[in-house]
């Protein structure tokens, strides 16, 4: 029995719940809304309705998982509700990303990218590191550019080679602005994929729990059975 007269193996009313700062998913929306923020004072117009609506997108992303993790206390429903407005927010924020470099005629690059499995590789956790990957990159994609046609081992590279790995495909020579601004969407799209994808998972995982376990109703209904069992009313 502990402190509160309830036996260790009583079901727990009020359910251990919020610590959305270990979900994987509060982390990396929590980096997608420093890059978003970054991003959007960077490259879009702050006057216009996209930068607002981007920045308020990374934002809904990023506090409906919080607050999702919060009401699952009482609410398994409402946890699935934030949940999902949570991952709508996202869906929504990478539509703008990649209408960021279609509209600019700049490439949207496949999973497969040496950029991005770099990227990947670093599995950055703060927006430093991904301002030191997006500054990395550029650095690279320079120093390959004045070296000619070779790589970073002084390997002669095909021209298909030198195609996939150059940042704005048909350019030889880029500003350093256009540059930064291909490696940061490029490298947020990489971010939003993954947490999208985690809290689809999240998604499923929640409605699995709720089907077997019921909410917070189906818990003080059991609750109020077992007293009335023992002769408590």
């Amino acid at each position: 029995m502990d402190g509160h007269g309830q036996t260790r193996t009583e079901e727990s009313l009020i359910p251990k719940h919020g610590g959305c700062r270990k979900l994987k998913t509060f982390q990396l929306a929590s980096l997608i809304y420093d890059v978003t923020v970054r991003f959007c004072d960077r490259f879009i117009d702050r006057r216009s309705r996209t930068h607002d609506q981007m920045v308020q997108a990374a934002r809904s992303g990023r506090q409906n998982i919080a607050e999702g993790s919060v009401d699952s206390a009482t609410s398994k429903k409402m946890e699935m509700k934030l949940t999902g407005v949570a991952k709508g927010s996202l869906e929504e924020l990478r539509l703008d990303y990649e209408d960021f470099l279609r509209q600019r005629g700049l490439p949207l690059w496949p999973p497969d990218h040496p950029a991005l499995r770099r990227f990947n590789a670093l599995r950055c956790a703060t927006l430093e590191q991904f301002r030191r990957w997006v500054a990395q990159e550029a650095r690279r994609w320079e120093e390959e550019s004045a070296g000619g046609n070779t790589d970073e081992h002084g390997e002669t590279r095909t021209p298909a080679r030198a195609e996939a790995t150059r940042p704005c495909p048909s350019v030889s020579s880029v500003s350093q602005e256009l540059l930064a601004s291909v490696l940061a969407a490029n490298g947020a799209l990489s971010l939003l994929n993954l947490c999208i994808f985690l809290l689809d998972c999240q998604l499923k995982a929640q409605a699995d729990s709720f089907e077997r376990e019921g909410g917070f109703t189906e818990r003080l209904f059991r609750r109020r059975t077992a007293r009335r069992s023992q002769g408590n009313v």
